[in-house]
């Protein structure tokens, strides 16, 4: 753990959090600042600044605790959806946002939102050439 890391310091008790969930490795607690009520953060316990420096197990663990979040948060809530997604804008600790989707622009970027927030705007389509070129470089990613 850092000792000056925000969520480090929450992990360690030492700030408060609305704890959801905590296990020997991961806490899942109240985003302070949430999209929608019940917006979750799940965080390793452990130090790590950005989601691919993970453990794949480690972020095994933290997306089996987002489907138990989903699964409790459309029943609560009455969704459809809830997304998944990690973003480390603000914190330098990998940690998971959990939302419970109450519109279609909950979590949408701005290249969604072209029309205004009444519509919904796919951005152009990827050129077939384009995106064959993008999957051709990132599959190495996942070569022996």
């Amino acid at each position: 753990m850092s000792d000056d890391c925000l969520f480090c310091r929450i992990a360690r008790g030492e700030l408060p959090a609305h704890r959801v969930h905590e296990d020997e490795q991961i806490l899942a607690f109240l985003d302070l600042h949430p999209i929608r009520p019940g917006h979750c953060l799940i965080i390793p316990k452990r130090h790590y600044p950005w989601f691919e420096d993970l453990p794949e197990d480690l972020a095994t663990r933290i997306t089996g605790c987002a489907q138990r979040l989903a699964r409790q948060m459309k029943a609560l809530y009455a969704v459809e959806r809830v997304a998944l997604f990690y973003t480390g804008i603000h914190v330098a600790h990998a940690h998971a946002h959990v939302v419970p989707m109450h519109h279609v622009h909950d979590v949408s970027s701005q290249a969604y939102l072209q029309d205004g927030l009444g519509s919904f705007s796919a951005p152009p389509q990827l050129p077939a050439e384009e995106g064959a070129r993008i999957a051709e470089a990132l599959a190495p990613a996942f070569a022996g």
